[in-house]
């Protein structure tokens, strides 16, 4: 298998080097760039992190800045992104680099892998660009493109398959040019050998070479275990409004430091889907007196495990309520100082633009 692999490292590499994407953090490929990139790009497509990484490794331009920084500017730095627990990992790693590697971000997979958040694939990843070492970071795109070559029917979500895939390639890294493989592999699965869909054959530089393009059966593989169902949860969001002395605020709750969307900021919400009389008698019970409540356009957010399908309600109160667990924040508040997650994006663009 290793003469097989060994043929598609030149077609790769002269592929690349012609197709590659311009994106940000292969301009600068130093550690902490690629390392921060390769986070951001976990679950999230790369045109949404490109703005993301400008803005974070420009308030942010160092490890040891992202150690220091307060976890309001962090996590405002991320909102939108998702997945906030990654941004948290980001910088337990880099307050650990700084106190155990004198700063200076490791370059061997291994000790990478130690480290909160990095993963066999995001340690190859860094090891690999940052710092020229033959270790492969293996993914869903580059099982992808593996089993196709191939012809291999084996389940790729399981994790002995992987190992086995990551020895194999490791096998034939080319010396000088380890950067460039790893992300020529990346670079074919996310352009060329496309998933959910006919994969663009004609324009693949290995396409002579691919297994399963010469039986025809592209679209068959990879063979991975099937996904669960995600459970759907009704809510009810409420986006409750005060006038206070000419300036218009907004209740928002922080969420419990553990669990989904941990220590961020959310509108009040409840579990249904409540009509707008059940609405007005939980506000009651809540010791707020709405003024007016108005139904908002149905919403819904899809996390990995599950998808909130949100009912919404605009309400206008009088005073604002005697409640500890509100923080009522301006628009400015909401834009610059409070960290609120994408699920509430509609309701949060909704009171921007009132």
């Amino acid at each position: 298998m290793n003469d097989f692999f060994f043929s598609i490292v030149q077609p790769l590499l002269d592929w690349y080097a012609s197709h590659a994407r311009v994106l940000p953090w292969r301009d600068e490929p130093a550690p902490y760039r690629v390392w921060v990139s390769e986070i951001m790009l976990q679950q999230t497509r790369v045109e949404a992190v490109k703005p993301y990484f400008e803005r974070f490794t420009e308030e942010l331009p160092t490890l040891a800045a992202l150690a220091e920084a307060p976890e309001a500017q962090l996590m405002k730095l991320w909102e939108g992104l998702g997945y906030y627990s990654r941004v948290r990992n980001l910088q337990k790693a880099a307050q650990i680099v700084m106190r155990d590697y004198g700063g200076i971000l490791p370059d061997e997979p291994e000790e990478l892998a130690k480290l909160p958040g990095i993963g066999a694939y995001t340690a190859g990843a860094v090891a690999s660009i940052a710092y020229g070492k033959p270790a492969p970071a293996v993914d869903g795109n580059v099982l992808r493109v593996v089993a196709r070559l191939t012809v291999s029917r084996e389940n790729v979500s399981e994790t002995g398959v992987k190992r086995k895939i990551e020895q194999e390639l490791k096998a034939v890294y080319p010396e000088g040019h380890a950067g460039d493989f790893t992300q020529a592999l990346m670079e074919l699965g996310a352009l060329i050998c496309l998933p959910n869909g006919a994969p663009k054959c004609a324009e693949c530089p290995l396409q002579t070479l691919c297994a399963a393009h010469a039986q025809g059966i592209e679209e068959e593989l990879p063979v991975k275990q099937a996904k669960k169902e995600r459970k759907i949860e009704p809510r009810t969001v409420f986006l409750l409004v005060s006038d206070n002395n000419g300036e218009e605020k907004a209740a928002i709750h922080r969420r419990p430091d553990k669990g989904l969307l941990a220590g961020l900021w959310e509108f009040p919400n409840t579990d249904g889907a409540l009509s707008p009389q059940q609405a007005e008698t939980f506000l009651k019970e809540q010791g707020i007196l709405p003024l007016s409540v108005k139904r908002l356009p149905k919403a819904k957010h899809i996390f990995s495990h599950i998808e909130w399908h949100m009912t919404g309600y605009l309400v206008f109160v009088v005073d604002l309520p005697n409640n500890p667990e509100l923080t009522w924040a301006t628009r400015r508040e909401l834009l610059e100082t409070y960290t609120v997650p994408a699920a509430f994006k509609r309701f949060l663009d909704r009171f921007l633009t009132e």
